[in-house]
């Protein structure tokens, strides 16, 4: 079996090859007996699962080819994606994921989180995830009509664009305490967000930040349970 967990893909109609790479990704892992693994912002922004558009279809239709032959799909939401729901998923059989999940491979205990958390410096950004990440106004959110909550992402999206040039690049990234403080129990840290793709020894342990994606590359980290167990964090061409 084949673990394969990816981030930060980041598709939208504006960037198709972006979308081609990840066809083509489930298509290169499609009778590898996979468990694909999605840590957050999917999508360049996810506004219901309501939403329909032929580029999504697409997806949808190679998803759902993808879990057909035995494979499956987890997704964990991110910061540009948190409204995506089980609704959307069930098309194709997918599961939606927890904010922070753990699992075991070969006796190693893994965490998956999104990574925006950990990013505990960055206070303006974590008031605004609190607020905005509340049940109450996304179920609001969600009963709005598509063109507001279009409207909505875009403004979003802009004032991310803005902020992020006003602030220290270091800010952004996680804090080493927050870190600590969720490592503890667990050998393996797996996130995204940071765009800042490395492993990180920390002792006996490790955190491995997934990259976002490109034009022509993605970086992806694949755990085989086989027999000669091996895990590979590498940049994929497509």
């Amino acid at each position: 079996m084949t673990h394969l967990f990816i981030s930060d893909l980041h598709l939208s109609p504006d960037h198709p090859r972006l979308v081609r790479g990840f066809l083509d990704l489930l298509n290169e892992y499609q009778n590898k007996n996979t468990q694909l693994y999605i840590l957050g912002d999917w999508f360049n922004a996810w506004i219901g699962d309501d939403y329909t558009a032929p580029w999504l279809n697409e997806i949808i239709s190679a998803l759902q080819a993808f879990t057909s032959a035995g494979n499956r799909v987890y997704f964990q939401v991110g910061n540009r994606d948190f409204a995506l729901g089980q609704k959307f998923l069930d098309q194709f059989d997918g599961i939606l994921l927890p904010d922070v999940y753990s699992l075991e491979i070969n006796h190693m205990k893994i965490r998956l989180e999104h990574g925006d958390a950990l990013c505990t410096d960055d206070i303006a950004y974590q008031r605004f995830r609190k607020i905005i990440r509340n049940r109450v106004l996304l179920g609001f959110l969600k009963r709005t009509p598509l063109s507001f909550r279009q409207k909505l992402a875009n403004g979003f999206r802009k004032k991310s664009s803005e902020t992020k040039q006003l602030k220290n690049y270091d800010i952004m990234d996680v804090n080493a305490q927050a870190v600590e403080n969720v490592i503890t129990n667990v050998d393996l840290l797996v996130h995204g967000h940071t765009h800042r793709p490395n492993i990180h020894q920390l002792g006996n342990k490790q955190r491995i930040v997934l990259g976002d994606w490109r034009a022509d590359s993605a970086w992806i980290l694949e755990i085989n349970e086989q027999e000669n167990y091996q895990l590979d964090f590498k940049q994929w061409l497509y």
